[in-house]
C-alpha cells in the first residue's frame, strides 16, 4: 500500500519542500507536482513503453501520494523521503500495468552521468552534433533498450531507478525496500550483464572490430 511504511530521509536530507508540505499539503502539493511531473513522466514512459500509459501512471502516482499524506501527520510528513517515495508509487503503478502483458523497451537517457563506466559512451555526446551523429546516437540508444530488456526484473528495476530516475543509492534502497548493499550489488552486476548483452548487439564498426580481435587471438 502507498500509505504504508514510507521510505524515511535520513536525518540531514529534509528538504524544504517536504517541510513546506508537513506545515500546508493543500497549498503545497501543487509544487511537488511541477518538481516532480517531467521527471515520473520520464520514468513511467519508460517502464511502459507508451506515452498514454505513462500520463496515467503518472497523474495516477499524485493522486495515491497525495491522498497518503492526508492521512500522515506532519512529523510524518518531515520524515518523509520524498523522491524515491513517489518513484516506488510510480514503480508500484507502472508494475501493475503491465502485469499481463510483455515488458516494453526501455532506454537510458541520453544526458544521464553516472560514477559507474558509461555502457554506451556515445550516448553522452553534446546535442549540438551533426544529424547524422544525432541518428547514430538514436540507433544506439535503441541498441541498449533492447539489450536492456534481456536483463532479469531485479536487475533491470535497479539500473532503471539509478539511471533513468537518477536516483542515488540510499533512494533507490529506499524506493525498492531493500538494503544499499544489496541494491549497489544488483546495479553492479545489472550493468555487467548489460556491457555483455551490448556487445552482442552493438552494430558499430569499433566494436565489431573488437569482436574480430576477440576471435582472432
Amino acid at each position: 500500500m502507498v500509505g504504508s511504511a514510507p521510505p524515511l530521509a535520513p536525518p540531514d536530507s529534509g528538504t524544504p519542500l517536504v517541510a513546506a508540505l508537513a506545515d500546508d499539503l493543500a497549498g503545497t502539493f501543487e509544487r511537488v507536482v511541477l518538481a516532480y511531473q517531467d521527471r515520473l513522466f520520464t520514468f513511467a514512459l519508460r517502464l511502459c513503453g507508451d506515452r498514454r500509459d505513462a500520463e496515467e501512471v503518472t497523474q495516477d502516482a499524485f493522486i495515491r501520494a497525495y491522498r497518503a499524506l492526508l492521512t500522515y501527520d506532519a512529523e510524518r510528513i518531515r520524515a518523509l523521503a520524498l523522491r524515491p517515495w513517489l518513484y516506488r508509487i510510480t514503480l508500484n503503478l507502472a508494475r501493475n500495468r503491465l502485469r499481463g502483458r510483455t515488458s516494453a523497451p526501455v532506454a537510458l537517457p541520453e544526458e544521464h552521468q553516472e560514477e559507474e563506466q558509461p555502457v554506451a559512451p556515445q550516448l553522452h555526446a553534446r546535442a549540438d552534433h551533426e544529424p547524422e551523429q544525432v541518428a547514430e546516437r538514436a540507433d544506439l540508444s535503441r541498441h541498449l533498450a533492447a539489450a536492456l530488456e534481456t536483463l532479469p526484473p531485479r536487475y533491470r528495476t535497479a539500473i532503471m531507478l539509478r539511471h533513468v530516475g537518477g536516483l542515488a543509492y540510499p533512494e533507490v534502497a529506499a524506493a525498492l525496500g531493500l538494503p544499499s548493499g544489496t541494491v549497489k550489488a544488483q546495479v553492479h552486476r545489472g550493468l555487467a550483464l548489460l556491457r555483455t548483452a551490448w556487445l552482442e548487439r552493438d552494430p558499430s564498426p569499433r566494436n565489431n572490430g573488437e569482436k574480430k580481435e576477440h576471435h582472432d587471438d
